[in-house]
C-alpha cells in the first residue's frame, strides 16, 4: 500500500451539491478500489494561473489517500473523463 495525493480543479458555476457529490465520487472510487480516503481538504474557489476553455476560477480540492498502485491509475481515468473537472493530478508520495 502507497500513500498518494490527488488535487482535482471542477467548475466554478456547480452548485454545493454538485460539488459534494463530485468528492463523494472521488471518495467512492477510491473506497470501492480497497483504498482508505486519509483525508479531504476544500480549499475552496480560486483564481486559475491561466483560463482553460474560457474558465478564469474552479474550486480545488486535495485528497490524500493510501492505496495499492493500480487505484491511481483508475482515479486519474475518471476525473479525466469527467466534464465537470478542469483539471486533476494524482502523485505518490515518499
Amino acid at each position: 500500500m502507497n500513500r498518494y495525493e490527488s488535487l482535482f480543479v471542477v467548475k466554478p458555476t456547480l452548485t454545493e451539491e454538485q460539488l459534494k457529490a463530485m468528492v463523494d465520487k472521488v471518495k467512492g472510487v477510491i473506497e470501492g478500489g480497497k483504498g482508505v480516503v486519509d483525508n479531504v481538504d476544500e480549499w475552496g474557489k480560486r483564481r486559475l494561473a491561466y483560463e482553460i476553455n474560457h474558465i478564469n476560477e474552479g474550486y480545488y480540492f486535495l485528497v490524500n489517500f493510501t492505496s495499492s498502485p493500480e487505484l491511481p491509475k483508475e482515479l486519474d481515468r475518471i476525473l479525466r473523463i469527467s466534464d465537470d473537472v478542469i483539471r486533476n493530478l494524482v502523485i505518490k508520495l515518499d
